[in-house]
């Protein structure tokens, strides 16, 4: 079966730029409060291990763990997970792709989409959350942060390489909605204003799956 030319664009885009990636995004949490803020509550609430799904450099699964949460990453690019594996020696890292998880069902206890669902096409996005649906237990929570608005973006360059991506900014309605959907209920949502680096507002979802008894 051909891979959807979405999934080639974006493993080729971020294997191009994961080096440099990795030494412009790395001090990005020393003054984005909020971020840290839903990364505390997350790690706070989940139980068992995560899935950080699109990774990239491990960033925020070098955070997680830092938080005391048991945590691994899977990414399209096998660029950004040697970069991960390089900065995050004591992680695992491996390569994979959300439309098709190689996580058993009801196997992890938290995951983590970090401006990872930004380069699938919306109509796409319930097979996306179903996954994330599929591999959480009972209880097990789900973190989204994403671009907030109503638009398609296209990126022709980016951390100093030529790239082709598409980029989904995405209603924070759309995104619960998506959630509900799939199963999940949601626990809260944060809006943001831009900060001087970034092209818009951000949004964040945090959402669980009902357990047993409240299903």
């Amino acid at each position: 079966m051909m891979e959807p030319a979405y999934l080639t664009s974006t493993r080729a885009s971020y294997d191009t730029v994961a080096s440099s990636y990795a030494s412009l995004v790395r001090p990005m949490y020393d003054n984005k409060p909020f971020d840290r803020a839903m990364l505390a509550a997350f790690a706070e609430l989940v139980d068992g291990p995560v899935a950080d799904l699109g990774c990239g450099t491990g960033i925020v699964t070098g955070y997680l763990a830092g938080l005391g949460v048991r945590v691994s990453g899977v990414d399209l690019s096998p660029g950004m997970v040697a970069v991960a594996r390089r900065d995050h020696p004591e992680l695992e890292f491996s390569v994979g792709s959300m439309n098709s998880l190689d996580l058993a069902d009801s196997s992890v206890g938290g995951v983590v989409a970090w401006y990872s669902i930004i380069h699938t096409p919306v109509e796409l996005l319930p097979e996306i959350f179903a996954e994330f649906r599929r591999v959480l237990v009972p209880g097990g929570h789900l973190m989204v942060a994403f671009k907030a608005g109503d638009e398609i973006r296209h990126l022709a360059q980016g951390y100093g390489h030529d790239i082709e991506l598409d980029v989904y900014w995405l209603e924070p309605d759309l995104v619960a909605k998506l959630a509900h959907d799939a199963g999940f209920t949601e626990v809260a949502r944060l809006v943001r204003i831009a900060d001087a680096d970034e092209k818009g507002p951000q949004g964040y979802f945090l959402a669980r799956v009902p357990d047993v008894d409240e299903s």
